[in-house]
This record gives structure tokens, C-alpha cells and sequence, in this order.
């Protein structure tokens, strides 16, 4: 797990409000001890989370810890698909808590891995913006929360780069340049996606044809792609070894700070707007203190606090209006409307899906 430095403050210096075991005392914050109301197969004083890299760190896990006595041990998976072969596997069994994106939510569901949430034990669910209290892939929350939103684009450096990208297809006109310098994500829906998009086709496109050109595009660029990945090309851009890399709006944040020669933009055509959000599986080990962890992350105070220093848009309104204004108006974090409704969610396929895994096989092994 990555540990990403706390900059800005003394964590969790506000209190939360008083249910589903969170109580205010005079001192700060306190919460009710988790334990399960019923035995169950995992250790009662353990939470395994499996989330993405720089979701956590160990300020926040020990402050859960220290308010629960419930030791919260964080393990991270670099895409959805890895994340899903793992659980299908069996080697998710130890997982209470999993950070699904929004579509993958829709896939675990149809595959009955998810455990339906009970609203009256989880504190804080009116404090979500109205576009994430009933979203498409999960209709009222049921299996899942949402943690954090962003969109995918283009981190480049503005100083070794004469002319800035404005679109995916600055990768193909400027091959010869950015040769083995560029990366593209470790992830078949993102990049086809990318693609499909920049040909003026949908990011969820089920058309073959629409599909094999993306697929014939993406061959056109394989040779000057130095690798697929979704987190590595983070430390290769800081050191200087890449000068372009695909990746999240909150990676983009991350090293931009740590060098501002380093810029981010979202492609004119088109990008993916996705949600990360919280789920409780079904083999979950310690559902009791999976809720706990929920709503702990749902208070405002700690939503508002991970927004500041993880670099992740929050979906919680309330946590929103504590930021300070250099973060709510911060287009790589929150882009404008008029960017967002050029933006697509990543949804289910179905079948097709053996489609996009098929070019992608071929792609990654050419």
C-alpha cells in the first residue's frame, strides 16, 4: 500500500454525529467499539479493505483503529478486472470492504457477489450530492456508496512538450516524439474506451466494426508505447523517463504537485467519468465493521479531510461546502459542466465484454 503523506493538519480534529455507533464527545471523536452482533467466520478485531492505490494511508486506517479497536489493513489492486479475478478465485474471502468502480459494481451484482446494505445502519447517506443518492449502476444505494468521482485524461510535461495535447489523438500525431516516452493505463475499458471515443463512437460501444478500429488503432501506436500501466508511469513522469501518461484526474493532482511543470488535460472528444465506490461482499468475514467503515468515511469532517489530501472528488455535499476554495475550483478535480457533458460512464457489456478482452489479449501480446 502506498503511505501518501498527511500535509495540511492534524487529522480528524471535528466530530461526527451521533449513529450507527459514531458518538460525539467533548474531546474530539470517539466511536462505539465494533463487535459483531453474531459470530461470524473472521476475527471481529480485523477489517481487510481492497481498494486502489492512494485510497488509504496509515493515518487513516489508525484512526479508524483507534476509534473502533478494529485493526483496518489496507491491500490495493491496480483495476477492476484484477480486483474481480481475485474475488472470483477465492482470494478475496478476507475482504470486508472492496472499492469497486461504477460499472463493476453492476457486474459484481449480476454475479451475486454483493450484499445488500442496510441503510439504518450506515450514518451520514443524506450527505450525498442528489446525482450519487440514486445512480444508475446501483438505483438507491443499495449494494454501494460512493466514495469518490474523477474522469481519465492526459498528464503531460508542459516544458518538454512544445505544443499541449487537447485530444487522445496528440498520441498518434506526435508517435515519432513521444516514442516509448508515453504510457497508456493497464486497463481494456479505459484505453479501447479512449480510443472508441476519439473515433466518435461510445465509450460502451457493442459494435464489432466500431471495436476492431479501435483495436487497429491502438496496433498503429503499440510500438511507441512504453508500457500499459495504471500506477507506474507516476514515478517514470517525475523522474523525467515519460513526457505524456493516461491516468486519473487524483494521480494527475498527486504529481502535479510535485512538480508543476506537469499538466493535466481532458481530452475535447470525450472522456470517462467514473465513481469508486464502497462495498460490503457477500463472503465478507467482519460485515460489522465494514459498516462501521463506511460510515466512518461518509462524515463530512473525514470526507472533506480525504478530498484534501488524497486528491479525490468528493461525493459528499456536505463534506464539499468545508473545502476551501482552491480545491472547489479546481478544474482537474472538479471540471466544469461544460467538460463533464462530453464525459461517459464506463457501463456493462454483458457478453460483449469477451469482445473487448479478445482485442486486448492480441494488443497486449503483438
Amino acid at each position: 500500500m502506498k503511505n501518501l503523506a498527511l500535509k495540511r493538519r492534524n487529522f480528524l480534529k471535528t466530530a461526527v454525529a451521533a449513529t450507527s455507533g459514531i458518538i460525539l464527545s467533548s474531546c474530539g471523536w470517539t466511536l462505539a467499539q465494533v463487535r459483531p452482533a453474531t459470530p461470524n467466520k473472521g476475527n471481529s478485531n480485523q477489517l481487510y479493505i481492497y481498494t486502489w492505490s492512494g485510497y488509504t494511508n496509515d493515518e487513516l486506517l489508525n484512526k479508524f483503529t483507534e476509534l473502533t479497536d478494529v485493526k483496518a489493513v489496507a491491500n490495493v489492486f491496480d483495476s477492476n478486472e484484477a480486483m474481480l479475478a481475485k474475488i472470483q478465485a477465492g482470494g478475496g474471502a478476507d475482504y470486508s470492504i472492496i472499492y469497486p468502480s461504477d460499472y463493476m459494481v453492476r457486474q459484481m451484482l449480476e454475479m451475486g457477489l454483493l450484499m445488500e446494505l442496510d441503510p439504518d445502519r450506515l450514518n451520514g447517506l443524506n450527505n450525498l450530492m442528489p446525482q450519487f443518492q440514486n445512480p444508475e449502476y446501483d438505483p438507491g444505494n443499495r449494494h454501494s456508496i460512493p466514495v469518490s468521482w474523477g474522469t481519465t485524461g492526459l498528464i503531460y510535461n508542459s516544458k518538454k512538450l512544445a505544443k499541449a495535447p487537447e485530444d487522445w489523438e496528440y498520441l498518434w500525431q506526435n508517435k515519432e516524439i513521444l516514442s516509448k516516452r508515453m504510457t497508456l493505463m493497464d486497463d481494456v475499458r479505459e484505453v479501447m474506451g479512449a480510443t472508441l471515443r476519439m473515433l466518435g463512437y461510445s465509450y460502451n460501444s457493442t459494435n464489432r466494426q466500431e471495436v476492431n478500429q479501435a483495436y487497429q488503432k491502438l496496433r498503429e501506436l503499440k510500438s511507441a508505447i512504453a508500457s500499459f500501466t495504471t500506477d507506474a508511469w507516476k514515478e517514470q513522469i517525475l523522474a523525467g523517463d515519460l513526457l505524456i501518461a493516461m491516468g486519473y484526474s487524483a494521480d494527475a493532482i498527486e504529481v502535479m504537485e510535485e512538480n508543476p511543470d506537469l499538466k493535466y488535460v481532458i481530452p475535447r472528444s470525450g472522456t470517462s467519468l467514473w465513481t469508486d465506490t464502497m462495498v460490503i461482499p457477500k463472503s465478507a468475514p467482519n460485515p460489522e465493521a465494514a459498516y462501521a467503515w463506511i460510515s466512518f468515511m461518509l462524515e463530512p469532517s473525514v470526507a472533506a479531510l480525504v478530498t484534501e489530501t488524497l486528491n479525490f472528488a468528493t461525493a459528499n455535499n456536505t463534506a464539499l461546502k468545508k473545502l476551501p476554495e482552491k480545491i472547489t475550483k479546481n478544474p482537474t478535480l472538479f471540471p466544469p459542466e461544460s467538460v463533464l457533458t462530453k464525459a461517459e460512464r464506463i457501463t456493462p457489456v454483458g457478453e460483449f465484454s469477451e469482445v473487448f478482452d479478445n482485442y486486448w489479449t492480441q494488443l497486449r501480446s503483438s
